[in-house]
C-alpha cells in the first residue's frame, strides 16, 4: 500500500510540473516580439528601420515645414507629409520628429540621435561636406519682411536700416552679405523664426530676411503681427531643399531617392506641394533634382 501511495504521489508531482511548464510557455507567447522578415534586396538601414517600426527625423519645429501641431500634437508640415509618404512606401510604419535647434541638426544626425534631417534644409556645399543629401524635394527663396506702415518698398530702401536674420539659415548669410556690401546698415541675429518676426513687429530691427514660405505662412496664421512681405522681390538665395542622412547610409539614401522620384512621376509630390499653397514654381524635376554628394 505504501509503495502504491509513493508511486501515485510521484506521478501527480510529474503531471503538475509538466502542466506548469506548459502554462508558462503559453503565457509568454502573447508578449513575444514580432520579428520582421529581413528583405535581402533592402539596405541594412532600411531593414533596421522596418524592424524598429519608426523613422526618427530631426527638425527645429518651424512651421510650415516640419513641426508638431499644437492642436493635434501631430507631426505636420510640407516636409512632414513628404517624409511620411516616403516612409509608408518604404514599409516603415511610423515617423517621429525630434526637436533640435537648426544649427545643431547635422551635429545630432552624425551623433546618431536621429535617422534623418527634414527641415527645409538647403543643399549647399558646406553641408554636403558634413552629410549625405537626398535628391531635391522642392525649391524656394528668401523674403524681406517689414512693418505694414514701413517706408521700405524695395531692397534698395534697406541701405540705412538694421536687418535681422535667423542663426544657422541661408538667409542670414544673405543679410550679412548686404551689410558687407553696404546695402544694409547693420544686422542682428536671432535664434528662431518667431523671435525674428517679433523683432520686426516690435521695432528691434527695421526688416528681416527670412524664408519666403515661412513668412507667408506665419503672417497668414498670426493676425497680431502688423507685418507685410516686400513685393515685388526677386530672391537671391533661391535654393533647393532635400533631406540629410549620414554618409554610411548611401544605400538607404538611394532607396529614399527612388521613392521620391516615383512620387514626382505619379504626381504625388506636386499634390503635396499644392496642399501648402505652393505652385509649379516650387517643383523640381527628376532631371534637375539630382544631388551630387561629395562622399
Amino acid at each position: 500500500m505504501g509503495n502504491i501511495l509513493k508511486k501515485f504521489t510521484l506521478v501527480a508531482l510529474l503531471m503538475f510540473a509538466v502542466s506548469m511548464i506548459l502554462t508558462g510557455c503559453g503565457s509568454s507567447t502573447p508578449t513575444e516580439k514580432t520579428v520582421v522578415k529581413k528583405d535581402p534586396n533592402a539596405s541594412l538601414k532600411l531593414n533596421e528601420l522596418r524592424e524598429k517600426g519608426v523613422l526618427i527625423v530631426g527638425s527645429s519645429n518651424d512651421a510650415p515645414f516640419a513641426y508638431i501641431d499644437a492642436k493635434t500634437n501631430e507631426f505636420s508640415g510640407v516636409d512632414a507629409v513628404i517624409i511620411k509618404e516616403i516612409a509608408k512606401r518604404l514599409g516603415i510604419n511610423k515617423v517621429e520628429m525630434k526637436q533640435i535647434p537648426f544649427e545643431n541638426l547635422l551635429i545630432e544626425l552624425n551623433k546618431g540621435s536621429i535617422d534623418m534631417v527634414t527641415d527645409a534644409m538647403y543643399i549647399k556645399t558646406e553641408r554636403l561636406e558634413k552629410a549625405l543629401f537626398t535628391d531635391v524635394w522642392y525649391k524656394e527663396g528668401e523674403a524681406v519682411v517689414v512693418k505694414k506702415d514701413s517706408s521700405i518698398q524695395t531692397k534698395g530702401d534697406l541701405k540705412d536700416k538694421v536687418v535681422g536674420g535667423q542663426k544657422g539659415t541661408a538667409f542670414l548669410e544673405v543679410a550679412q552679405k548686404w551689410v558687407t556690401e553696404g546695402k544694409a546698415k547693420d544686422i542682428k541675429i536671432f535664434g528662431s523664426q518667431s523671435e525674428l518676426m517679433m523683432a520686426v513687429n516690435t521695432g528691434k530691427v527695421d526688416a528681416c530676411v527670412t524664408d519666403g514660405i515661412v513668412a507667408g505662412y506665419t503672417l497668414k496664421q498670426d493676425s497680431s503681427l502688423n507685418l507685410r512681405i516686400v513685393s515685388p522681390y526677386e530672391a537671391e538665395a533661391a535654393g533647393k531643399i532635400g533631406a540629410a542622412l549620414r554618409f554610411e547610409d548611401k544605400e538607404f539614401n538611394a532607396e529614399v531617392n527612388k521613392v521620391l522620384n516615383d512620387m514626382k512621376k505619379d504626381g504625388t509630390l506636386m499634390n503635396i506641394l499644392q496642399q501648402f499653397g505652393l505652385n509649379q514654381d516650387y517643383f523640381v524635376s527628376i532631371e534637375d533634382g539630382k544631388t551630387n554628394n561629395l562622399k
